[in-house]
Order: structure tokens, then C-alpha cells, then sequence
């Protein structure tokens, strides 16, 4: 065989060997990931998901309804005057605090008497209601504002303002009558305009209601 038909058949067999490696190659790349890229041979069904999963919620502080309702013997009670002093006492800050050892849920708003005599509840508004339960904690408080007279007519004395604590059932009691003492008062003057608001956590939310009428 002369030198270029050596030369030939030697270039033919390199390429044929090149060619067969870099078929293996492919194959065992194919088959699965390399041990030192990293990658995940998971199936997309197989991967975790960050989706919440159907009725999970991140509204957190909206409150617990699993929660037991708040009893009277588990509040402190007290009125705050947020007049300045030497005016006629108007606004007033109703705070209820947690005594016991557990929590509990305070339902909607307090249903206020005005007077030993007085014939209906203190009328609510509505536009307070925070769309939460005021869930509380050992130690913490919920607040309710209370307009004792709004300008209208029938206008009366009142020595002393009692409330009922509302069940998780709309309408439903959920205490006895809770007397309230006056802050550094014997009586005050109310009439048919009085307003309490809804119960929350934030006295500055319950008290924008109210201090500006």
C-alpha cells in the first residue's frame, strides 16, 4: 500500500472512533444529570409547591372564632373621660381587660344602658365594625368609644352606665349587666344622639369615631 492510501484509511478510522465517542457521550448525558451540576431530574408534579394550599389564609389578628367567648369574671372594666378637662363630658373610652389566664374573644360591640332608668340600648355605629373578632390574650385590652349625648333632644341625667357583653350568636347575651364606674364623676348629662362603637384592639380606631361629633 503506498503512503497516501495509509494515510487515507488511518484519517477514515479517526473519524470513525471520534464519531462513536461523542455518540456515547450524548447517551450518558441523556441519561440523567450530572453529579456536579446540581440539577433536579424531579418530575414538575414532583416539585413543592408555594401555592397556599385551598383555605389556608395569611390574615393574621383577624381573629379566632375556635376561641371560647370572654366571661365577666375574666375582664377588668374601666371608662376613660376624653374631654379636656373643664368641658362637659361627651366621648368616653370604654376598655375591657383580660384578667384571666387565657384567651378569649369579645363579640361585636357592648350593648349600653345610659341611667338606671333608661328605656333602650345606646344605639351603635355601624361603620366601625372592623370585620374582625378582638381576640384577647392574657393581659390585653379591647376598647369601645362611647358619645354619651349627640345635640339631640330628650336630654337626661345618668349616674351610672352599664353594659352587656354580646354572645357569638348574633343577639344573644353573653353576660349580666357589668356596671362601669364614671371617671371622677357622680353623673352626666346623655341624650337620644348617644353612640357606641364596635369593639377593637386600636382605642385610637374606636375613638375617630366619635371625636368629631
Amino acid at each position: 500500500m503506498n503512503a497516501g492510501a495509509g494515510e487515507g484509511h488511518r484519517s477514515w478510522k479517526a473519524y470513525v472512533l471520534g464519531s462513536a465517542a461523542v455518540v456515547a457521550l450524548l447517551a450518558s448525558t441523556a441519561c440523567g444529570p450530572s453529579a456536579t451540576d446540581g440539577s433536579d431530574d424531579r418530575k414538575p408534579s414532583d416539585q413543592p409547591s408555594t401555592r397556599p394550599s385551598p383555605g389556608s389564609s395569611n390574615t393574621g389578628g383577624s381573629g379566632d372564632s375556635a376561641t371560647a367567648a370572654c366571661a365577666e369574671s375574666d375582664l377588668s372594666v374601666s371608662a376613660t373621660n376624653e374631654d379636656k378637662q373643664g368641658e362637659p363630658v361627651e366621648h368616653l373610652l370604654l376598655t375591657v381587660t383580660n384578667t384571666g389566664d387565657k384567651t378569649c374573644n369579645v363579640y361585636r360591640y357592648p350593648s349600653v344602658l345610659l341611667g338606671a332608668d333608661a328605656q333602650a340600648m345606646v344605639a351603635v355605629i355601624e361603620d366601625s365594625d372592623p370585620k374582625k373578632l378582638a381576640t384577647l390574650a392574657p393581659g390585653k385590652q379591647a376598647h369601645a368609644a362611647l358619645l354619651v349625648r349627640g345635640g339631640h333632644m330628650d336630654e337626661y341625667q345618668a349616674n351610672i352606665i352599664t353594659f352587656r357583653l354580646q354572645g357569638p350568636e348574633l343577639g344573644g347575651n353573653g353576660s349580666k349587666p357589668i356596671k362601669v364606674d364614671l371617671p371622677g364623676l357622680d353623673k352626666l348629662w346623655a341624650d337620644d344622639g348617644a353612640r357606641v362603637t364596635y369593639w377593637t384592639t386600636a382605642s385610637g380606631h374606636a375613638l375617630d369615631f366619635i371625636m368629631s361629633s
